[in-house]
């Protein structure tokens, strides 16, 4: 069992940037993929980013250059750092963990229910 906490939520003006955190415990951090996933008010989920245990990351289309997902195999700890953020990310964030050590296999990117294990979820409220 993997136990995911998120912390780093919280609010912003447009433009300006917030970093989330999420710690696991309960698995061999190595070994895990990670992502993020969010839900905006009224809407689905969707997922932002995510990070193969051996390092690679994927990134949605629309929110590639303004976001880097990464982590600290070391700290079992997870960051999304969201840079000139824009009222539409406002959002509760999810980190999201499953098992997944086979380096010629990922899951597919966006599928959800390749996750096993999520967070309670994190908001973000950015302001116009």
């Amino acid at each position: 069992q993997v136990q995911l906490v998120e912390s780093g939520g919280g609010s912003v003006q447009a433009g300006g940037s917030l970093r989330l955190s999420c710690s696991a415990s309960g698995y061999t951090y190595s070994s895990l993929c990670l992502g993020w996933f969010r839900q905006a008010p009224g809407k689905g989920r969707e997922a932002v980013a995510d990070v193969h245990s051996r390092g690679a990351t994927r990134y949605a289309d629309l929110l590639q250059g303004r976001i880097t997902i990464s982590k600290d195999n070391a700290k079992n700890t997870l960051y999304l750092q969201m840079n000139n953020l824009k009222p539409e990310d406002s959002a509760v964030y999810y980190c999201v963990a499953s098992l997944c050590d086979d380096e010629n296999y990922w899951f597919p990117f966006g599928r959800e229910e390749f996750y096993k294990y999520w967070g309670q979820g994190a908001h973000v409220t950015v302001s116009s």
